[in-house]
């Protein structure tokens, strides 16, 4: 009888991307060729990535320093809200400017994002079917990685919300059967020099 195995989630945000995100800025490539040299000797089965060219070329890069490991382009490892909150959802002190960044996206996103949602969680998480444990990297956007966070912590759906992913940096949560998901690691740029590390974000998120 097949029984259920641990699934280790690797989640990236892309490197850093040109002031139009059409590609990838030499520092975003830099960040990209040192994640995957960071993540030589970790048996990844796939490489998932988003299907915008910031993604598309974090993936490439990443795969370059790698064995062999395939790429899987999916649009649920691309780049939308996965969930649009009421104003009442959100806590007090942070309802106005969140309400003001929401209303920046179209119904249209507002309505495309949760589907797409639902099946990054089928695709992505819970264990695996089999004996043996099973190792991926998604190559998404902030918006998904904070999604996927906020589940592995069963926080309410808005807390996505101010879940900042740096460039390059990796998350780790690990699935396994029997027990809750463990968040083994958040927003890490160890291997990263200080230069390449939090682009993109304001100086007060810089840590």
């Amino acid at each position: 009888m097949t029984g259920t195995a641990a699934r280790y989630l690797y989640l990236t945000r892309h490197g850093e991307a040109s002031s139009d995100e059409s590609e990838l800025t030499d520092a975003g490539r830099r960040q990209a060729a040192l994640l995957g040299q960071r993540l030589r000797g970790v048996p990844l089965s796939a490489i998932h990535h988003g299907p915008l060219a910031r993604a598309e070329q974090t993936a490439r890069l990443i795969g370059e320093q790698l064995d062999g490991v395939p790429r899987r382009r999916t649009e649920t490892a691309g780049d939308y809200v996965p969930y649009l909150p009421a104003r009442e959802e959100l806590p007090p002190e942070a309802a106005d400017a969140w309400t003001e960044f929401l209303g920046r996206f179209s119904a249209e996103e507002g309505e495309r994002g949760p589907g797409l949602a639902a099946a990054a969680l089928a695709a992505f998480t819970g264990p695996v079917a089999g004996d043996a444990p099973r190792h991926e990297l998604v190559v998404t956007h902030n918006f998904l990685v904070g999604w996927l966070v906020r589940d592995a912590l069963a926080a309410p759906q808005w807390r996505w919300l101010g879940i900042n992913h740096a460039n390059a940096a990796l998350t780790v949560i690990r699935y396994a059967p029997d027990r809750p998901p463990a968040v083994l690691l958040f927003n890490d740029t160890g291997h990263l020099p200080a230069e390449l590390r939090w682009t993109g974000f304001p100086q007060e998120l810089h840590v």
